[in-house]
């Protein structure tokens, strides 16, 4: 069985493989199959879900499945992007959206209530005073903690810097990260989850696969002309993928369990696809922390490139 962690400061207890909703729902599969992922996610030990409203139909999906269900389950959503055109400065606007979001989870509250992006001005524009964290959103967040709708909140994003900034606040129990710390991105670890572990945030990694880049290697991709991967780069992806070989372990494995060797993080979300993937990923978590000469290894490659080259994209643009 999977073993558990500390939440951060909520101290909730949570497996360290959780299950991620962005492919429970039509964006990854058709609802019955999404289904039985969320019953065969309980099955094998898995006790958290992550969603949000601009996961495409998941929030309705994980609704119908854990009301069949029995067992206890820890959720968070997210508040943002859905109902369209969002309205983040609105606070009427965010009390309606959360109260359709737990109409489709079928549920009178969530664990954690989460900000989707709020490092991503671009995105959404959220914030009165960004340094501070002032804004309507912040007033909901605290109408749902005193109502009893969320017993916890939280932050979901993919940068480092602008991210550390909200963490620093020291208004937030839990951060979810993704594109930044993983087996070749580390920024987060310089300098995001120092931040989140100063303020007793429980760390919640996303994308362990990087978006399906570690979902195998793609020699042809890699080797051939691309206009997207820089020099470094692809020196550092035929690295790992030699490394792949060496070792004996997939690349999935290897990811996951690059993430679980950090104590830090509290648990790695997997976006199975299916029952199968699932099931691989858990068999992978399941042997728990990569020995310590393979990290000093996997450290050598990733410093080969140890910040984003200018203008890659976060989800790299291999086939799948």
């Amino acid at each position: 069985m999977l073993k558990k962690r500390k939440l951060g400061r909520t101290g909730l207890e949570v497996s360290e493989l959780a299950l991620g909703g962005l492919f429970i729902g039509s964006f990854g599969t058709d609802a019955a199959s999404a289904q039985e992922v969320i019953r065969r996610a309980i099955e094998l030990g898995i006790n958290y879900i992550d969603t949000a409203p601009g996961y495409t139909g998941s929030e309705q999906v994980i609704g119908d499945a854990l009301g069949k269900i029995d067992e206890p389950c820890i959720l968070s959503t997210k508040m943002g992007y859905k109902p369209e055109p969002f309205e983040p400065r609105n606070a009427e606007f965010l009390r309606r959206a959360l109260a359709d979001s737990l109409k489709r989870l079928q549920r009178d509250a969530v664990d954690i209530l989460m900000i989707h992006e709020p490092d991503r001005v671009e995105a959404m524009d959220w914030w009165e005073d960004a340094e501070s964290a002032t804004g309507p959103v912040m007033d909901i967040l605290s109408e749902a903690l005193e109502t009893g709708q969320a017993r916890y909140t939280g932050l979901g994003g993919s940068t480092v810097y602008e991210m550390a900034h909200i963490v620093d606040t020291g208004k937030f129990d839990v951060l979810i990260t993704a594109f930044n710390y993983d087996l070749l991105w580390r920024e987060a670890g310089l300098y995001l989850l120092p931040s989140a572990l100063e303020n007793r945030m429980g760390i919640v990694c996303g994308s362990p696969l990087h978006q399906g880049a570690f979902a195998r290697p793609y020699l042809r991709e890699v080797k051939g002309p691309s206009r997207w991967l820089s020099t470094p780069r692809q020196k550092q992806f035929l690295a790992l993928y030699d490394f792949v070989s060496d070792c004996g372990l997939s690349l999935p494995e290897l990811a996951l369990r690059f993430l679980l060797s950090d104590h830090a993080v509290s648990t790695v979300l997997t976006g199975a696809r299916s029952v199968e993937e699932l099931e691989n990923n858990v068999a992978a978590a399941e042997k728990g922390p990569l020995p310590e000469e393979m990290l000093e290894e996997l450290n050598t490659i990733a410093d080969m490139v140890p910040f984003r080259p200018m203008l890659e994209p976060l989800g790299l643009p291999f086939e799948g």
